[in-house]
């Protein structure tokens, strides 16, 4: 009833196996991830610097940025030196926002062992957990 297909498909690469393509490795997956949560998370510190100024929130920004040059072999990330939004959010719901990627980073750190970037993120949900408190706002 049908012909059978007599030719290689045109999706498949000539003189190639699957062998052949570069693959990472479960712990370079993990450091890609994991310095990407990091980044994003400084990101978002930086932001909330340039809308609350602290002493708190640079010395965590110069921590994040040192364990991303780390994961990303000596690469410093980029900075930002203003907040870019343009309808400026408020900080308690930035705060919410980097006590999650805090927690993404904390879950990929405990994954591959990292110790020092575990307790940063650890250390970091805590702080943006009381900052995006309403009532530890109130109190400051």
């Amino acid at each position: 009833m049908y012909e059978p297909i007599r030719t290689k498909s045109v999706h498949t690469m000539a003189g190639t196996a699957p062998s052949d393509f570069p693959h990472r490795s479960r712990e370079e997956e993990l450091d890609i991830q994991l310095a990407g949560h990091l980044a994003a998370l400084l990101a978002m510190t930086d932001e909330i610097r340039g809308l609350a100024p602290s002493a708190d929130l640079d010395a965590a920004a110069e921590r994040l940025a040192e364990q991303v040059a780390r994961l990303r072999g000596g690469s410093a990330p980029v900075r930002s030196t203003v907040a870019a939004a343009i309808h400026e959010p408020g900080v308690a719901a930035l705060h919410q926002r980097a006590h999650a990627l805090a927690g993404r980073a904390l879950v990929v750190a405990a994954s591959r062992a990292d110790t020092a970037a575990a307790i940063l993120a650890a250390e970091r949900m805590d702080a943006h957990e009381s900052a995006a408190d309403p009532r530890e706002l109130a109190s400051h």
